[in-house]
């Protein structure tokens, strides 16, 4: 009995002296640097860039709102594909208050459901503020995008939907909700940059370490999965109506490129304003560790390589699929070559674990 409870007590200080190790950088490289250069030189900025660009989008949508004319609609159409290119640049950061409201679930679940909309227009006690699977893609960029192009088959009949108090009460509380929960999120940057940028040990709860998963999570899941995979029927028969903005149609292959822009500049550590590359970014962490810099070179070619394969897309992702969907899974294959390096081999030497599952089965 003394010999099992030696052992026992044994394991735990070696459980505790293994846990401290984790926690304590396994390098000198400044894990502080690196996380306050990412927060104050591209995140925050990339925030307050969609806060500008809605800003604009709800001023349109005023306008449009007290006079309902095919050149208002047309300005309000241009205004909502700004802001949803903004949005590619920080759909990313599901942290802090973004994942404490569900921000990304509300903003850009697709494809959107007519069907639950149509119940929710009629419901006068709906609460799209509840985190709800159900309403996620009654709400947001999706759902706007089906008000603003798919809601009827001409611009004529479109403005006759809207004149509709009911389509267009709805659609007012869409962009309020964007805007209200936007608000929370760029608060809690401007509020909390300097005790976000101080958590960066090396313990898998650090904001660092939840940083680099959610930027691997959205690599994987938000562009090569929802933009790519799914649509092209990866997993499953080819289903051309989930492509992102599937409304508007001829922005969704821009979207995939501006979200893989946003990933390489996030890799890089670029500075959102300047354009230039920091010091302290995920790539000369990686160049720290692997002095050969070779897995960072893979990195940025993956980048371009499917950079180059996305843009032989149609701009219609729909119709890509329906017409061409080999050269879809070819841009799937390319975006998937760059999970790997991402997820399996830069997570690894950087010493951090993977805090998600993976149900795609490859």
């Amino acid at each position: 009995m003394k010999n099992i409870l030696k052992i026992f007590i044994l394991f735990i200080f070696i459980s505790c002296s293994d846990n401290k190790n984790v926690q304590d950088n396994v390098d000198s490289f400044d894990r502080s640097s690196l996380l306050s250069e990412l927060t104050n030189n591209l995140i925050v900025p990339a925030h307050d860039n969609f806060a500008l660009n809605f800003s604009v989008f709800e001023s349109d949508f005023e306008r449009f709102s007290s006079d309902l004319s095919i050149p208002n609609l047309q300005k309000l159409r241009s205004s909502f594909i700004d802001s949803y290119m903004a949005w590619q640049h920080i759909e990313m950061f599901n942290i802090g208050k973004a994942e404490e409201i569900f921000y990304n679930l509300k903003t850009n679940s697709y494809p959107a459901n007519i069907l639950r909309i149509d119940a929710n227009k009629n419901n006068n006690s709906i609460d799209l503020d509840m985190p709800n699977e159900n309403n996620y893609p009654t709400q947001g960029f999706p759902t706007i995008d089906y008000f603003l192009f798919g809601i009827a088959e001409t611009d004529e009949m479109i403005l006759n939907e809207l004149s509709d108090a009911t389509n267009l009460s709805y659609l007012n509380l869409l962009v309020e909700k964007i805007s209200t929960n936007s608000e929370s999120v760029i608060n809690f940057w401007k509020n909390n940059t300097h005790d976000f940028a101080n958590s960066a040990d090396g313990s898998q709860s650090s904001n660092l370490n939840m940083l680099a998963n959610d930027f691997v999570y959205y690599y994987e899941k938000g562009l090569r999965a929802n933009k790519i995979g799914i649509p092209a029927g990866r997993w499953s028969n080819k289903l051309p109506n989930n492509v992102e903005a599937v409304y508007s149609k001829i922005h969704s292959k821009n979207l995939a490129l501006e979200g893989l822009k946003a990933s390489k500049n996030f890799f890089l550590g670029m500075n959102f304003n300047t354009g230039t590359p920091s010091d302290y970014s995920f790539k000369t962490y990686v160049d720290y560790l692997d002095t050969e810099n070779s897995l960072s070179n893979l990195i940025l070619e993956s980048f371009d390589n499917s950079m180059s394969k996305l843009q032989v897309l149609n701009d219609d992702l729909s119709y890509q699929v329906d017409n061409n969907n080999t050269q879809m899974l070819e841009a799937y294959d390319a975006i998937q070559e760059g999970v790997v390096f991402l997820k399996t081999d830069m997570l690894s030497l950087l010493s951090i674990s993977v805090d998600y599952m993976d149900a795609d089965g490859d």
